[in-house]
């Protein structure tokens, strides 16, 4: 079907499967319903990671009244956010909303739920978080359910950050990233940094497949460091098919990476990019 890609409009690369019409739907049983069968891991991965540099970050004194805002790129239904605030796994997750009783509800009834359900769980000390995705039906029900502070549809891809955008990204401190790099460029991170107000740091899960050179330039030209341990990977998903496999075998190749053991096994891999602000 048409629409938008995953977060962002800059696109697919050839050979990777679409999953368009999982993100526009009005809550995330479609979403799950598709990625659960393909093993999909990555927010698992992420969230001890993301929960330790939200933790480092909002140590830091930035002589403001209150701590930094934590944006979510390509945050789609909150699934970072909830694991990030909230004593939940993404296999809980996963349960939910596949299992008999989430089919029979309207969107509603499941907002309603949901929104009972995470507030049981907020993990003390929880720190705001933003999401920025151009699917509106997405980031919709991530903030009707309690888990986004604040939602943006804003295309940073073609175009500035619009009014409340601006005052939000006034507020980040971190900003992360699961899978996105495959949609979203140096542009948006460009946007990004050139409205912060804090000093923000980068913390990013990326597809092999993807070079994440022009997008740590880009952080480079806002003083940011960008480190990564190329020896390990992060699972993301089985892949749909031969096709797609493919594809990410070749790519990774074409980037000078290895797939053996990895993609070469049925399985997109990712690594892990952390930026930050250099020593002056």
């Amino acid at each position: 079907m048409t629409g938008p890609a995953p977060c962002g409009a800059g696109g697919v690369p050839g050979g990777k499967s679409r999953f368009d019409d999982v993100y526009v739907r009005p809550d995330p049983r479609a979403y799950f319903g598709r990625l659960a069968p393909l093993a999909y891991e990555i927010p698992h991965h992420a969230q001890p990671v993301f929960r330790r540099a939200a933790a480092e970050r909002a140590a830091l004194d930035d002589a403001r009244p209150h701590g930094p805002a934590v944006l979510d790129v390509c945050c789609s239904y909150g699934i970072n956010a909830a694991l990030l605030n909230h004593d939940v796994t993404l296999a809980e997750m996963c349960e939910r909303y596949t299992c008999p009783a989430a089919r029979t509800m309207s969107t509603e009834e499941l907002t309603a739920s949901d929104k009972a359900f995470y507030a049981a769980r907020r993990r003390p000390g929880a720190v705001p978080v933003f999401g920025l995705d151009v699917s509106a039906p997405a980031v919709h029900y991530a903030l009707a359910a309690g888990l986004l502070d604040a939602a943006f549809t804003d295309d940073l891809e073609h175009g500035p950050p619009g009014p409340g955008l601006r005052r939000a990204l006034a507020e980040v401190g971190l900003v992360t990233l699961t899978g996105g790099g495959s949609y979203v460029t140096a542009r948006t991170f460009a946007a990004l940094l050139e409205g912060a107000r804090r000093p923000v740091w980068v913390s990013a899960f990326v597809l092999r497949t993807v070079s994440y050179r022009p997008i740590a330039r880009a952080l480079a030209a806002h003083g940011l460091d960008t480190a990564v341990d190329a020896s390990r990977t992060y699972p993301q998903r089985l892949f749909t098919g031969e096709r797609e496999q493919r594809y990410a075998v070749a790519a990774v190749r074409a980037l000078g990476g290895d797939p053996a053991g990895r993609e070469e096994d049925g399985r997109f891999h990712t690594l892990y990019y952390a930026s930050r602000p250099g020593t002056p």
